[in-house]
């Protein structure tokens, strides 16, 4: 039985409060071992895109998917907290006038509209190297195995067959290199949207040691999330409220993109999400109950408004 919303509620709210003062103390002027001096104005702009905003998703995934398996949950956030500062920094980069050119970023100026796009690029840089600071501390695991799978993984998600990947092929759609070029509207989603996603939920399973099925099972999960997570973005492009979002809508028709709403249609894409929806619930029944807080998150990603 899927958890109660104001349970699930409950537990999102506290992974996003968790995750947001474990960032900010990562992020605090405070050097560590080897640092030389943490520049001003670099730290100012990697705070204002990474805190005070967001539901936390993917450090709630990394939470939930390792609660499987009884990890700690503070290793937990760590990993999570890593993977929140690879998705800030996508935004920040993913939000400038060569890529999406977005002036509205959770309702708020985007960073290169705050500052400027050098100090954009810098501080995307900043988090995206943080990432992986973070990721190999020994307080995650005492098994230097599983950090070393925890970063390799989170390298190919966020890398060259994953979301950087995924965004050159999404420009490329667009015309940006010459002429369009065809778009496979899934492969492009799985790199870009998707590959984060599904990362954090095999974090739960690299960390908790998971049996090769149990990691299979996650895997299967993550990828129907994250395609669905995908098409209700799409969605929402088309039908959400611009206030609500906290970001500009009609982005991807501006900007002539392939989409799965351009592909399918509106109905065609609900019915997806629905059978993504029942393909993610499968792909946890090896978990039995444990698994009910997963459920609940694929439907929160389906039927979200913002």
């Amino acid at each position: 039985m899927i958890p109660a919303t104001a349970d699930f509620s409950k537990r999102l709210d506290q992974t996003a409060d968790d995750t947001e003062a474990l960032l900010a103390k990562l992020l605090s002027d405070t050097l560590l071992p080897d640092e030389i001096v943490r520049p001003k104005r670099l730290m100012e702009a990697m705070r204002y895109s990474s805190l005070n905003g967001g539901k936390r998703l993917r450090p709630f995934l990394v939470v939930e998917s390792s609660a499987v398996f009884g990890v700690p949950r503070e290793a937990a956030l760590l990993v999570g907290a890593a993977l929140e500062c690879i998705h800030c920094y996508s935004l920040i980069h993913d939000d400038l006038p060569a890529m999406d050119n977005s002036d509205l970023r959770r309702g708020r100026p985007t960073l290169h509209k705050k500052t400027d796009d050098a100090t954009a690029i810098l501080a995307g840089d900043g988090l995206l190297t943080l990432a992986f600071d973070i990721v190999t501390r020994d307080e995650i695991h005492n098994d230097a195995t599983v950090r070393l799978l925890l970063t390799r993984a989170l390298a190919r998600a966020s890398g060259i067959g994953g979301m950087v990947g995924g965004q050159i092929l999404d420009l490329a759609g667009e015309g940006r290199f010459g002429d369009r070029e065809p778009v496979d509207v899934a492969r492009l989603q799985q790199m870009k949207t998707g590959a984060l996603l599904r990362y954090g939920c095999i974090a739960g399973a690299i960390l908790g040691q998971s049996t090769p099925s149990e990691y299979q099972a996650l895997d299967d999960y993550g990828r129907a999330l994250g395609e669905a997570f995908q098409i209700a973005d799409d969605l929402l492009d088309v039908e959400g409220d611009a206030a609500a979002l906290g970001k500009q809508t009609g982005q991807d028709a501006a900007l002539g993109k392939t989409t799965f709403v351009t592909q399918l249609g509106i109905d065609g894409a609900k019915q997806r999400v629905r059978d993504l929806l029942a393909r993610a619930d499968s792909a946890l029944s090896i978990f039995g109950t444990k698994g009910d807080t997963l459920r609940a998150a694929a439907r929160f990603v389906a039927e979200r408004k913002s």
